[in-house]
């Protein structure tokens, strides 16, 4: 079976709870290709948003940090959702997705966007399965069937960055959906939860999922790494378990969470995506995805999913994993159908500890007495160290990180008329403040800023092709309202006012 025509099948199926002979008498929801040539009851539909061609209450932008990019009427079945890439080309946890059936209170589905379709943190550069992909933009085929309303939104969920810029969002998004006169009456709804803990595998074991009511599961993305620094081996001896209705133990146990997603003697060095399971490198670790859609587990009460050491595994693994220095960190996506109501889930944490550990603040390479370390707009790593108490808000401006810089640094906050971001701190801290500009592509044949801080003008400079230091001496009068703001203007035409690193150093 090709490609295409399995795609077609496996969503025929799907959400159909369970799958019975009474299904060829139900709504032609996701055609066959023997009846692509039947007209259908019912139309397509799409809802776009987030680009400029849209409503302003559908783009981000203004101080909008939440956006519904699509609220429609059922019965009908969303059959794609598309993102595209920021302009800034890149995106991590901080965007949110969330989906609410038949005007529920709590969602559905919530889960950092990125990792929605398959792409933690969104350290991929592409993926392709089933039923998600990924290139330069975000796509999922899920199909998701609501009978009285759906409503999909988007959250910028980071408070360093307050104004929801489109520059660090999707800039464009669309859902495609198809109305239906009724839905089969065993159709179930879509869910997906995202979780991440770091914790010491050999005493407790990762909860990926927990879920009640009736459904049946029917894929998941994972990571594992090592979360200490320096980094250890991260181990695959473990088991994923699911434990259905309450089951004391595992009715499906796979032993072995490289064989869980296909692979065996550990993940391979190269990646490998396949329609159903695949793997790719993922920071010190492993990122893998499987879709059980022929082999679906079913539960009519609950499903428990968790990743740990078996009971029969070698002991040298938990005690190894039991040792505090030795943690490891799981991420997951998990997805399922199921009836309504469904369990709330667990509250996202906050948007810095959603990050990878030992990739987010306070762990980078930094001075003696050092509190800050900003790298602007460096793709991985920009907050290369804060100190406790110590962080940052973006007011203006968006973020760069590109080959076009002739020079060794290559990233930098930027904006075409003033750049404003604020160093907080604890009130009444004093120390030196040091920005660095760089000119790194001659823009316009030169750019001209002035730059201002903590209220006071410091002046105007030019011709910092090759990069200039600003040293500024930061009083505790400067710090009595707990931050330093820094203002960058940009004084030429056509030009863009930049900074690439910000570091404070306390007396």
């Amino acid at each position: 079976m090709n490609g295409y025509r399995m795609r077609i099948a496996v969503l025929a199926a799907l959400f159909i709870l369970p799958i019975v002979p009474g299904w060829a008498q139900a709504p032609n929801l996701v055609p066959q290709l023997d009846s692509l040539y039947r007209l259908q009851e019912g139309e397509t539909k799409q809802v776009n948003a987030l680009w400029g061609e849209n409503p302003p209450e559908m783009q981000f932008g203004e101080g909008k940090t939440k956006v519904v990019i699509a609220d429609v009427k059922g019965p009908g079945i969303i059959t794609m959702i598309h993102f595209a890439l920021p302009a800034n080309m890149r995106l991590n946890r901080d965007t949110i997705l969330r989906i609410f059936w038949d005007g529920e209170k709590t969602p559905s589905v919530e889960s950092p966007l990125v990792d929605f379709f398959c792409d933690p943190n969104g350290a991929l550069e592409r993926v392709e399965t089933v039923l998600t992909n990924k290139k330069r933009g975000w796509n999922c085929y899920f199909p998701m069937p609501f009978a009285k309303s759906a409503r999909v939104e988007v959250e910028m969920d980071n408070t360093r960055y307050p104004n929801g810029s489109w520059m660090a969002n999707p800039c464009y998004s669309y859902v495609i959906y198809r109305t239906v006169k009724v839905l089969p009456a065993d159709a179930a709804y879509f869910h997906a939860a995202w979780r991440q803990k770091s914790l010491l595998l050999g005493s407790e074991d990762y909860k990926a999922a927990e879920m009640q009511g009736r459904g049946q599961f029917i894929g998941w993305n994972c990571t594992v790494r090592a979360s200490s620094t320096p980094a250890i081996w991260y181990p695959v001896d473990e088991n994923v378990n699911f434990y259905v209705d309450g089951e004391k133990m595992p009715s499906i146990e796979w032993q072995g969470i490289e064989d869980s997603f296909g692979f065996s003697w550990g993940f391979p060095e190269q990646a490998n995506g396949f329609q159903y399971t695949g793997y790719q490198p993922y920071y010190n670790g492993a990122a893998a995805y499987r879709f059980t859609l022929n082999d679906r587990i079913t539960f009519r009460r609950n499903l428990r999913v968790t990743v740990g050491f078996g009971p029969n595994e070698h002991p040298m693994f938990r005690e190894t994993f039991s040792k505090p220095e030795n943690p490891l960190e799981f991420s997951s996506v998990v997805y399922w159908y199921q009836t309504e109501p469904h369990k709330a889930f667990q509250p996202l944490p906050k948007s810095r500890d959603r990050r990878p550990s030992n990739l987010a603040s306070g762990e980078g390479a930094h001075d003696p007495g050092e509190t800050v370390v900003l790298m602007c707009g460096k793709t991985n790593g920009e907050d290369q160290y804060l100190a406790d108490g110590w962080d940052f808000v973006f007011r203006k401006g968006y973020s760069f990180d590109g080959p076009q810089w002739t020079s060794d640094i290559k990233h930098c906050w930027a904006d075409f008329e003033s750049l404003e971001f604020d160093i907080t701190c604890p009130k009444g801290a004093s120390g030196t403040l040091r920005l660095f500009i760089l000119d790194g592509d001659n823009f316009t044949g030169g750019r001209k800023q002035s730059v201002s801080v903590a209220g006071k003008r410091l002046g105007e400079y030019e011709s910092f092709q090759t990069g200039k230091w600003i040293e500024v001496p930061i009083s505790a009068a400067d710090t009595s309202t707990g931050s330093i703001p820094v203002v960058m203007k940009n004084l030429k035409p056509g030009a863009n006012a930049v900074i690439s690193i910000v570091r404070f150093k306390s007396p």
